[in-house]
């Protein structure tokens, strides 16, 4: 069954009122009007502060140009800039510097500086080769035992494993290995260098961390270090301090345009979600020159929610099919056919994309805003889809229900309109490969739907749903739950393994632009580990949300 085929008839009011509606009783926001305002001293870093801002930032320049030769500090010091979330000002002397790293033939015999070589390279997109890691295995060709008392090798060991490619067996073995060896060091009650890291490394590997997060994180740790670089250390506090207030200024104006549409009075069966909503795209990017973008993804993803809710937690069929060719005729002329509630959504979701066209035409930049669109097209014919599935009680086949259901996640929807407002870089070349499907965007869709659809199929089936990949599998496989969840899981780490190819040189689009795709599964991995974060605000959640918008890092 395709979208297609289920085309939508004229627009009609025919619509019924005396029908049940799956409502989902979702939680309300916890945050209140906590973002629509902040005091004076957070939003007070003044021509002084400033000045010292820039004199940092040139003398980490100079530091950087400097390491001109390979050793074991110019690693280090590349590997703290970048997890200190800095690196995004050095963007092109840390290039210049890896490659220099790429090309010098010296090998290094410790296993921290091999690996840690190896994962700055394979981050910046060089192929480097994991036969380096031969060097480390015993004579029957498994890691060496005695390497377990490499604390700091071991575990940057680990962080590497998790730019492995298909076909990389060594680097299979590598991460079972320092797994099994990290986890009897966090498990032991003893006192040992990195012990911190070490628990941090087993929930959140560097590969799959959000920014803004292990940033905050690794500030707290680099400052414990004895050996530290106090001129880093003091840029990256006052660097995370200034996005943060620039976070705040976003979030109040993403706060009050959200508090204006008074979807929470008006529709009141969907999720409200808009603080939750801008951290996952401060996930996407934190960096000051996407404010724009960001501000305008934040919109999409808030609108989005609202679509899916009205899917899958409130519309009738009748009327998903006059919503559906509202949406695929991008008409104003369109309001007056659709339901009072509907009305609402279809009038800020066009309101959403003007203002995002009318900004950029201001700037004189082309704004490509009608691949966005045809993304938000393709995403509600295949909620359309869904809700014919849920009406009839039909139960996919996985096939049929992944080519659909990749398209739900919205994470096709996110890919293409996370570039708009990104500037020179965006380029009609991305928007095309962007709608063409690549093997990368496939991917993260893929971590998207399996792990959303494993933590959150009981709830959603509670209350009547559309069935989910888990239900789907178990019924065509005649396998249990826990088997189900098992090769989910297979297929997750194999996705992963596909973007990190797709982000090996030469690339199909710049870094940059693959970089939002990488991001938008580490927030998945992040938020949708152990529960849906998004849908029940939880712990986890509620303090990464303070981390990152509220608590201030101290100078």
């Amino acid at each position: 069954m395709s979208a297609q085929a289920l085309a939508a008839p004229p627009l009609t009011q025919n619509t019924s009122s005396n029908t049940t509606r799956h409502t989902a009783n979702f939680s309300p926001d916890i945050w209140g009007d906590r973002f629509l305002s902040y005091d004076s001293e957070f939003t007070n870093i003044n021509n002084d502060m400033e000045e010292q801002v820039q004199r940092l930032k040139e003398e980490v320049k100079r530091m950087i140009i400097a390491s001109t030769h390979e050793s074991s500090e110019d690693l280090n010091l590349i590997d703290s800039i970048q997890r200190l979330g800095v690196a995004y000002h050095f963007e092109n002397e840390i290039e210049e510097a890896l490659l220099r790293i790429h090309c010098s033939t010296d090998n290094y015999n410790d296993l921290h500086s091999a690996a840690l070589r190896f994962r700055l390279l394979r981050q910046q997109g060089f192929n480097v080769s994991c036969d380096v890691f031969n060097k480390f295995r015993d004579s029957n060709g498994h890691f060496n035992e005695t390497l377990k008392n490499d604390i700091q090798g071991i575990l940057s060991l680990y962080e590497a494993a998790y730019l492995r490619v298909h076909g990389e067996d060594i680097l299979e073995e590598a991460l079972a290995f320092s797994t099994v060896h990290l986890k009897s060091i966090a498990n032991s009650n003893t006192r040992f260098p990195f012990a911190a890291q070490v628990s941090r490394a087993l929930k959140q590997p560097i590969r799959k961390g959000l920014q803004r997060l292990e940033s905050k994180h690794y500030i707290s740790m680099y400052q414990e270090d004895a050996s530290h670089n106090e001129v880093l250390l003091t840029f990256a506090k006052l660097d995370f301090n200034v996005l943060q207030k620039m976070h705040r200024e976003e979030l109040r104006y993403i706060s009050k345009w959200w508090k204006d549409l008074d979807f929470t009075t008006k529709l009141p069966f969907i999720r409200d979600r808009v603080v939750e909503g801008y951290f996952w795209i401060i996930g996407v990017y934190f960096e000051s020159q996407y404010s724009l973008a960001r501000r305008f993804l934040t919109k999409v993803i808030a609108i989005s929610s609202v679509i899916d809710d009205i899917y899958d937690a409130y519309g009738t069929l009748e009327e998903l099919i006059i919503f559906t060719s509202a949406i695929q005729r991008w008409d104003i002329a369109c309001m007056d056919q659709l339901p009072e509630y509907m009305k609402l959504c279809y009038m800020a979701l066009l309101d959403i994309y003007d203002e995002m066209e009318r900004e950029l035409s201001e700037q004189g930049s082309s704004s490509y805003i009608h691949y966005a669109k045809d993304e938000m097209k393709k995403l509600v014919q295949a909620y359309l889809v869904e809700a014919n599935w849920m009406n009839k009680d039909y139960i996919p086949t996985m096939d049929e229900y992944m080519s659909i259901a990749l398209v739900t996640c919205g994470y096709s929807l996110l890919t293409t309109t996370s570039f708009i407002g990104m500037g020179d870089i965006s380029t009609k070349d991305v928007f095309d490969w962007s709608s063409n499907g690549p093997k990368i965007v496939r991917a993260a869709s893929v971590i998207c739907r399996l792990m959303d659809d494993i933590v959150s199929h009981e709830f959603e089936q509670a209350r009547g749903h559309v069935a989910s990949a888990v239900e789907c599998y178990m019924k065509q496989n005649g396998v249990s739950e826990e088997a189900t969840r098992d090769e989910f899981n297979k297929q997750i780490v194999s996705a992963w393994k596909d973007i990190n190819a797709a982000c090996l040189k030469p690339t199909e689009v710049p870094m940059p632009i693959l970089t939002r795709v990488v991001n938008l599964a580490r927030v998945i991995d992040y938020l949708y580990k152990d529960g849906d974060e998004y849908t029940h605000t939880g712990e986890l959640m509620k303090s990464s949300i303070t981390s990152v918008f509220i608590d201030r890092v101290q100078i």
